[in-house]
Formats: structure tokens, C-alpha cells, sequence
């Protein structure tokens, strides 16, 4: 893994928490945290690096590592009249049932590096892949946890690793279908795996965060959703919640109650919470969850990939709801098409423009915000903003790019996800380690060519 250092960066123009400034140097500290921030500095001498424009760096939220090696297989008509979500799932069951440890470290560490070139420092890895094909346990419980630690090791992501329960296959507790049958434990199992997977966590740096993610009302009955609730106390606690249609209506069926009226009713959700795509909500359900804390985590390329729905981001940011976005499906890494893809679908539905914009801060502002500060919160990262104490997650963009000349305060962000893309990505920080120079990962060419080789083989498999 790179490691932090003492270093001192010059940003010409900066976002901080107190907003837009110029000339400001940055002292980063060896424990990776922001140790000093000046503005109005008088020159850039002295400073280790030099940056155009430098903002905070958000974590992705929400990652299915494996199913990165799927983008692409999916695009086919199946034998349904009709595809949706659940063809689609059916083809992820097929497919992971071809995939080894190493085949997992690798894929791992590849959409790692693709998201920390796209301007992630963290991810919330929503880990649910456990066993072997046909549901044995490996020899070592957290065999496929210590893969995702590993790859992490290697691209100096800041890792909030999640561990799923997964139980049962539907609200009627029916056993697990051959394809979900590597995802499953009882919850006393579960409860190992996830101490384990603590302990390979111990071999990362200080900012890498063990969770809980029961996985879903489907997937997770009432009992083992309290004991997950108390095994995560105040650690980061995440779950998909009303993403589909037919998830909702296999719910009220089972408990009388759509998904989120019920968790609100019988969870005290609150800051630890992150509820997954939310996207089957109703305008009073939008403002119970906003009224929580909670983070809604948005996936606005998947959930989109998935026909799942439009989430209602204006009445949610309207109620004071914070959220993030995360990359779920990893059919595509971009951290600006992610917020361009949220806003963009509020406007088709609504019929407007920049819809979640405020008297005081643009479209852009608004969403980069949001992202940086509610994906800090959920994934329990002291990040979110260039201060002093807070981990050094840190993204540089291009101040030459042709979309950024001449750009300044929340113009630049306007820029960025409306014109521009990832390729404006310089530089990249997470807790302090300097893990993308010239927009490239510092290892770049050792993860492709392993990438490459998995892949390779894994075809061949299929």
C-alpha cells in the first residue's frame, strides 16, 4: 500500500468547508490526516505538490466488487418477454458461481483502482459473496474478506468493509436458491465471518472500518435484523431498501407495511443508517427517512442499468435528507456521471432544470456537497472536507482542462460533471496516501495486467 507522508500541497483555487478560496497550502501529516490549511498563501515555494483545483474527495458508498467483470454480459433479451432486475439477477447467480479467491482479489483490486482514478478516495464494499459454489464455508469462514482487505492493500483505498447477512431467499423465509447459496449464514455464523473479517482489517491502515449490512427485508428476517442492528451498534450499518417494485409489494404482503414505512416504524433508524437506492418511496416515506439523519445511498448509473426507479431527490434534499452515491453494479466507474446521471433524472421526471439548486450554490455545488459529505458519514470516515484533523481525501482536477479554464468557485463543479469527466482527475489522496498521479494509479500497471489475466481465464470458463 502507499503510505502518507508529511507533505504540503499549493492549490490555486481550493473548496473548503468555509467555501472557495485561492492560494491555499494544505499540510498533510504522516497519520494522513489534514495537519494545516492556509489561504491567501503568498507563493507556492517550499510546497511538495502543486494542483490546479482541489476538493475534497468522496467515498463510493455502495460497491458489488465482483460484478465488475460482468459489465458487458448483460445486454441480451433472456427467454422473459421482458428483461428487468431479476433476469438480470438470475445472470449475476450464474456468474459468480465461476469465481475463485483470486479471482475476487483481482476484479477487487482493479474497480478499486478505477475508482480512485475516477476521484474516490473511500469505498463502502457491500461484501454478500462469502462461500464456495454450492454454499460450503471455506476453510477459513473469511477467506473472500481477507481478498477484499488484500486488494485494498494493494490500492490504498480507504476500505469500509460491509459483511452481509444474507438468510433466507424471500419475506416467507424460503431456503436460498442455487445461485444465492454462496451469500448465505445464520446469523451465529455471520457473527464469526464478521469477527474475522475484522481481524484482516487490523493489517490496513487506521482509516479502513469494519460495518454490518443486513442485506435486505427479503433477505433478512426480523430477528436476525435486530441482532445485525446490535452487532453494528455505532458502526457503519447499511441495507438495500425499496429498490424494485416487486420488492415492495413481496413486503407489505409479508408484514402489512411497504418497505421503509415499516423500518421506520420499528428501527430507530439514525447517522449510522445507510439505506441503499430508496427509489420505490412515497412523498411521506421520502420525508421520514430525510427526518432520520440517515444516508440515502444513490446509484443512479445502476439503478438506472436496472430500470429500478427514480429516487425523489429534490423532495428529499427539500426535507434536509442527506445522501451519497456509490457505484453498485460497477457496470461503470465515474463519480461525475453518477451526479450528472442523479440530476439528469430529476429533470426528465419533473420536467426542469437545475432542480436540486439553491439561491446560494449551483446544481454542481449541490450535488458534489452532498456526495462528499453524506458518503464521509456513512462509510464513518472523518473526511468530507479539507480541515484540519480530517483524513487527507483529496482529489486535484486538471485547471487546464479545455471544460475548466477559466472556471471559478461553483462554476468548476458545474463544469466538471455537466461537460467534463473523469479524465479531469489529476490527483488523488486517500487518508494521506498519494495513491493517483497524472491521473493514473500508482499501480496501475501491475493491477491491469492481473485484471487482464483473471479475466482471460475466467472467460474461458464460462
Amino acid at each position: 500500500m502507499p503510505t502518507a507522508q508529511d507533505t504540503t500541497i499549493f492549490a490555486s483555487h481550493a473548496l473548503l468547508s468555509s467555501g472557495w478560496a485561492e492560494n491555499v497550502r494544505i499540510d498533510l501529516s504522516a497519520n494522513g490526516t489534514v495537519s494545516g490549511v492556509e489561504t491567501g498563501a503568498n507563493s507556492s515555494a517550499g510546497a511538495d505538490h502543486k494542483a490546479g483545483i482541489l476538493l475534497p474527495a468522496p467515498s463510493n458508498l455502495h460497491s458489488h466488487a465482483f460484478q465488475r467483470a460482468m459489465a458487458g454480459m448483460s445486454e441480451r433479451r433472456g427467454q422473459e418477454s421482458r428483461d428487468s432486475f431479476w433476469t438480470w439477477r438470475q445472470i449475476m447467480f450464474r456468474f459468480l458461481d465461476t469465481l475463485t479467491p483470486d479471482d475476487v482479489e483481482a476484479i477487487a483490486a482493479f474497480v478499486q483502482m478505477e475508482m480512485l482514478e475516477g476521484g474516490y478516495a473511500g469505498v463502502g464494499e457491500f461484501h454478500y459473496l462469502h462461500h464456495q459454489p454450492g454454499g460450503e464455508p471455506y476453510g477459513n469462514l473469511a477467506e473472500i474478506s481477507e481478498r477484499i482487505v488484500s486488494a485494498a492493500s494493494a490500492t490504498g483505498i480507504g476500505l469500509t468493509l460491509l459483511p452481509v447477512l444474507y438468510t433466507h431467499g424471500g419475506c416467507d423465509k424460503r431456503p436460498l436458491a442455487p445461485g444465492q447459496i454462496r451469500f448465505g449464514n445464520a446469523f451465529d455464523r455471520f457473527q464469526k465471518l464478521h469477527d474475522q473479517a475484522g481481524n484482516a482489517l487490523k493489517s490496513l491502515d487506521q482509516d479502513c472500518i469494519l460495518g454490518v449490512a443486513p442485506h435486505s427485508l427479503r433477505a433478512v428476517d426480523v430477528e436476525g435484523l435486530l441482532n445485525a442492528v446490535a452487532l453494528a451498534g455505532q458502526k457503519p450499518l447499511h441495507m438495500h431498501l425499496a429498490e424494485q417494485v416487486a420488492e415492495v409489494e413481496e413486503v407489505l404482503a409479508a408484514v402489512g407495511k411497504r418497505p421503509v414505512e415499516w423500518l421506520l416504524e420499528n428501527h430507530g433508524v439514525s447517522a449510522n443508517w445507510c439505506l441503499i437506492h430508496c427509489t420505490q418511496m412515497t412523498p411521506e416515506e421520502t420525508r421520514g427517512l430525510a427526518a432520520t439523519g440517515a444516508v440515502a445511498g444513490l446509484c443512479p448509473i445502476t439503478e438506472s442499468s436496472l430500470g429500478d426507479g427514480i429516487f425523489e431527490g429534490v423532495r428529499y434534499l427539500e426535507a434536509g435528507g442527506k445522501f451519497g452515491v456509490g457505484s453498485d453494479s460497477n457496470i461503470r466507474i465515474s463519480l461525475s456521471e453518477e451526479l450528472r446521471t442523479l440530476e439528469y433524472s430529476q429533470r426528465l421526471r419533473d420536467k426542469c432544470r437545475a432542480s436540486v439548486a439553491t439561491p446560494d450554490k449551483s446544481t454542481g455545488r449541490v450535488l458534489f456537497d452532498g456526495a462528499v459529505s453524506g458518503s464521509a458519514q456513512a462509510c464513518g470516515r472523518k473526511s468530507g472536507q479539507i480541515a484540519p484533523g480530517c483524513f487527507a481525501d483529496l482529489v486535484a482536477l486538471d485547471a487546464g482542462a479545455i471544460d475548466l479554464e477559466g472556471r471559478a468557485g461553483d462554476e468548476i463543479l458545474d463544469a466538471y460533471i455537466f461537460a467534463g469527466d473523469d479524465r479531469m482527475v489529476q490527483d488523488v489522496w486517500s487518508a494521506g496516501r498519494h495513491v493517483v498521479t497524472g491521473g493514473t494509479h500508482v499501480k496501475g500497471d501491475e493491477i491491469r495486467a492481473r485484471y487482464r489475466s483473471t479475466m482471460s481465464a475466467l472467460r474461458a470458463r464460462l
